[in-house]
């Protein structure tokens, strides 16, 4: 029988999406009395854009929340209906994972996961304002004049401060299309001293299954067999379904332009900034006059839903032009819309007011992650609930904080891109923003992050004993790739032919005929007959390893020495304005992010070389240096 409500939490956090159900699964894993606070408790873990998880650097974000221990991978191939690996033809660091996810199901894993977790509650209602004493946090009050107390709080709450929804030059408030807003816990955000901003999203209308002739589009099936987001995992358990894709034309197109002076982006009603990586369809239009058409994926729901995601088409056009725009399209002829697109503005807090530890700098206690940081997507937000998770349950524990490094985790580069560098737009991952990209690949996730997971409490002995039995092989492979050597004798020879590997002109090493143009490790199996009992992910990433050894290894020179700068802390109360040197600008920038490192602070956009040895200066006349 579940315990009743604690007079106080350990946690409350507020809002469930993908940020909230991350954070309060890991905190109530380890033992926090957690609340998990919802304006809608039948849409926790609402998918409210599109029915897909991963992606381009988004996959790699979901295999490091598994390998802490987290939960979206689990769910996402409870739920997922196809599965592909993006870039298979570039190289590994940039390969990505990404699945279509069926909403009902991943809405039903979720919330079986929430109301069935230990030391987590569930109260739908919304939180109005903060209750603060002493500079600390101490708890929220609701719409209903509920009074909650709690040592610590997390606000996940998506697009729903202030939310106000556009359709053509109608607009309304709501979270989300069918859920009210958070009208009040903004203000009560900006009474703390923080600075908000206003930021712009935008989906798709979705469309009815039956109404769609699939037939003139050209089908895109998944990966066969399956890849599984979670290193626990080796199969998924539903059927596979295929995606569809068509796309727009010069028709449609004139029909967008026609909507163009009813359009709130272009007519000035949308005061937010919307994202530059997932414009609508008429930006693209208008942006990009020369191009007659653009993709459009259609996209299942679900198993058995009845509507179809037209991905591509996001759009706030007024519902007149939509109905045309999606008439003009192949295979979409005799289409009937559902539910609207639309475009919603909200509140966010500049995430520079945030610690790596994303606490607030203005009240202790106090943490956010998700789109209230300035990013965009369900993974984005999910690392961020997991980091503040465990940074919550490690300030409460008077433990070490949960930090990571740039070349340790992509999670870390979206943090630290945050709260160094701030961001005045939709922030969105992208493996162009790691400069280690080759170390941060998907199959080394666990390599890199599940003894973390471990020591912090939250990778349980079944995935610790999986991940144990995988290093296990993985060293057998590599030791094997460097020990066994080939001599280019009669016999051999005829095998190496037979591989289509060049022969060697002396005796090598396994891993030197591996390193050589279109090998694979599969092709090895006659000179090293156990890679045949070796797990398929372990192969891989052991032919990864091998045949971009060279360049790992100058990656790893080039973060040892960057390194040194994030070993050096500055002191909290440092008074940039005496430090001689810097400039007006970066004397700014410092007081207003307040780096804790000095590599941190040498990240600060406008925070020069120069301006990095006057520091240095300054920390060895104070003796810390």
């Amino acid at each position: 029988m579940k315990a009743p409500f604690p007079k106080k939490f350990d946690l409350i956090v507020v809002g469930a999406g993908h940020a909230g159900c991350e954070a309060a699964m890991a905190a109530s894993r380890l033992g926090l009395d957690t609340l998990l606070l919802t304006i809608n408790a039948d849409r926790i873990g609402h998918l409210s854009c599109n029915p897909a998880i991963g992606g381009l650097a988004k996959g790699h974000m979901v295999k490091e929340i598994d390998a802490l221990g987290g939960m979206m991978g689990l769910w996402a191939d409870a739920a997922g209906i196809q599965f592909r690996i993006l870039n298979t033809r570039k190289g590994p660091a940039v390969r990505s994972s990404r699945a279509q996810i069926d909403r009902a199901e991943y809405m039903r894993v979720v919330q079986h996961s929430i109301f069935n977790q230990k030391n987590l509650w569930v109260f739908q209602d919304t939180a109005s304002t903060l209750m603060t004493a002493k500079g600390e946090v101490t708890g929220v009050v609701t719409r209903l004049g509920e009074e909650i107390h709690a040592r610590s709080v997390l606000l996940t709450t998506g697009t729903f401060l202030k939310g106000l929804i556009h359709v053509g030059l109608d607009n309304f408030s709501g979270g989300r299309l069918g859920d009210p807003a958070s009208l009040t816990l903004s203000d009560s955000l900006r009474d703390i001293g923080l600075q908000l901003g206003r930021l712009k999203t935008g989906t798709t209308p979705r469309l009815l299954k039956e109404s769609i002739d699939f037939d003139k589009m050209e089908i895109q099936p998944g990966d066969t067999p399956p890849t599984p987001f979670s290193f626990r995992n080796k199969t998924v358990p539903l059927p596979q379904v295929p995606c569809y894709l068509t796309y727009t034309n010069p028709v449609a197109h004139e029909v967008i332009r026609s909507g163009f002076d009813r359009s709130p982006m272009f007519t000035g009603v949308i005061e937010g900034i919307g994202a530059r990586y997932c414009p609508s369809i008429e930006d693209k239009v208008a942006r990009f006059p020369e191009k007659d058409r653009h993709q459009v994926f259609i996209e299942p729901e679900g198993l058995n839903h009845p509507e179809m995601y037209p991905s591509g088409i996001p759009t706030s056009l007024p519902f007149d032009i939509q109905k045309k725009m999606i008439s003009a399209i192949v295979g979409l002829e005799n289409a009937q819309i559902v539910r609207p697109g639309y475009a919603i503005e909200y509140d966010y807090v500049y995430p520079t007011q945030l610690k790596p530890t994303l606490e607030t700098k203005h009240l202790s206690g106090l943490y956010l992650a998700g789109q209230i940081n300035g990013t965009s997507g369900y993974e984005e937000a999910a690392a961020q609930g997991l980091w503040a998770s465990l940074n919550i349950v490690a300030k409460h524990r008077s433990e070490a904080p949960f930090l990571l490094s740039r070349d340790q985790a992509y999670m870390a580069v979206l943090v630290d891109d945050l709260v160094t560098k701030g961001t005045m737009e939709p922030y969105r991952m992208f493996t162009s923003r790691a400069e280690h990209r080759l170390l941060l690949r998907e199959g080394n996730a666990d390599e890199r992050l599940t003894p973390i997971g471990r020591q912090r409490g939250l990778v349980n002995t079944p995935q610790w004993d999986r991940y144990s039995a995988k290093k296990k092989q993985m060293s057998t492979v590599l030791e094997g790739l460097q020990s066994i050597r080939i001599t280019p004798n009669l016999p051999t020879r005829k095998l190496i032919e037979e591989i289509g590997a060049a022969v060697p002109g002396k005796a090598v090493e396994l891993a030197a005929l591996l390193r050589q143009p279109n090998m694979a490790i599969e092709k090895l199996y006659p000179f090293f007959p156990e890679l045949e009992t070796i797990e398929q992910e372990v192969l891989q990433e052991a032919e990864i390893q091998t045949r971009y050894a060279g360049y790992l290894v100058k990656q790893k020179e080039l973060v040892a020495k960057f390194i040194t700068f994030d070993k050096i802390s500055l002191p909290d109360n440092i008074d940039y304005s005496t430090i001689t040197g810097l400039t007006t600008e970066v004397r700014e920038k410092l007081t207003h992010v307040r780096p804790m490192t000095l590599g941190q602070a040498s990240r600060i956009s406008g925070v020069t070389p120069a301006a990095i040895s006057c520091l240095e200066i300054h920390l060895k006349k104070l003796g810390l240096l």
